[in-house]
């Protein structure tokens, strides 16, 4: 294993981590906060990508088709919100999930319906589409860093709105005792309305981001989804700090897994062997690490206060 090789793994193991806190933040804000379950939560991250895709075709220009993807995706969960969602937040965890269970299902039959079945994929922003070298002859995408630097920010954003702001007052409240803060007399309806419109706009900025990296096709939510609930579970029910760790530990165990689960088995199995034995080794280490969590601190390792 080579230092370079090493550091570039390590770097995409951070913008994939990234890429899981921009999802998994908004619905640990949503099940910490509201206590729903929100299947669909992924599917904004599927048509944020395709929404990027539509509008780039139509203006040619990343940077123009971004925020239209973004305010389009944003009223798409309002959408939802208003006719769909907002008669659930109450109901037992049962019906909140074969609710959005069945919004996944159209949203999935909807994008393949307009789109079509065959993957597609988003151009890298030209101002963006070059590499910075790290090590003599290794370089490392700009538009992966930038990615990062994304995440990064909006991270901190998030950690300065939730700790230092009465909108975050009001969201830590609700995470703690949603009861109570309805008895004080806060609109907890709206409350919740604009957490579950937040974390959606979350959802599709990483899918937005996600576009030139990763094939676009119909179900692309659907995995990322559960890695998000992995992240959630490791991280602690409504904590964006949480979340934020947990996210990185994720995408960096993953990574570095899939990247050198092989070579490691291959020092004591024959290479047969190794080449069997590592990719499936390499496939569960994240839920190794959430059992390992559970066992340690079952609520997680940065759960929201009164989820301790």
């Amino acid at each position: 294993m080579s230092s370079a090789l090493l550091a570039v793994q390590v770097l995409n193991g951070l913008q994939l981590g990234v890429l899981l806190f921009l999802i998994a933040s908004g619905l640990t804000l949503v099940f910490g906060v509201m206590n729903f379950l929100n299947l669909a939560h992924g599917a904004l991250f599927m048509v944020g990508a395709y929404l990027a895709v539509f509008f780039y075709q139509t203006s040619g220009e990343f940077f123009v088709a971004l925020p239209l993807a973004l305010i389009c995706a944003v009223g798409l969960a309002m959408l939802l919100e208003a006719t769909v969602l907002r008669h659930f937040y109450t109901a037992d965890h049962l019906a909140q999930l074969l609710a959005t269970f069945g919004l996944i299902l159209i949203l999935n039959d909807s994008a393949k319906a307009i789109w079509g079945s065959i993957p597609r994929s988003l151009p890298i922003p030209e101002l963006l589409d070059a590499s910075i070298p790290l090590f003599g002859d290794l370089s490392y995408p700009v538009y992966r860093l930038m990615v990062i630097a994304v995440g990064l920010i909006v991270a901190a954003a998030l950690y300065y709105i939730v700790q230092h702001t009465r909108f975050g007052m009001l969201v830590r409240a609700g995470a703690a005792d949603g009861e109570m803060l309805a008895a004080l007399g806060v609109d907890v309806r709206k409350l919740f309305m604009t957490v579950l419109i937040g974390g959606s706009a979350l959802a599709a900025l990483a899918g937005i981001l996600a576009g030139p990296l990763i094939a676009i096709q119909p179900g692309m939510g659907d995995t990322v989804l559960i890695l998000a609930f992995v992240v959630i579970v490791i991280g602690g029910a409504g904590s964006i700090r949480g979340a934020f760790i947990a996210a990185l530990l994720v995408g960096l165990v993953d990574t570095l897994g899939r990247s050198f689960a092989t070579d490691f088995f291959r020092l004591f199995l024959s290479p047969a062997t190794a080449n069997e034995v590592g990719p499936a080794v390499a496939s569960i280490l994240i839920y190794a690490l959430m059992a390992l969590v559970l066992a340690l601190r079952p609520a997680g390792l940065f759960p929201a206060a009164g989820r301790t």
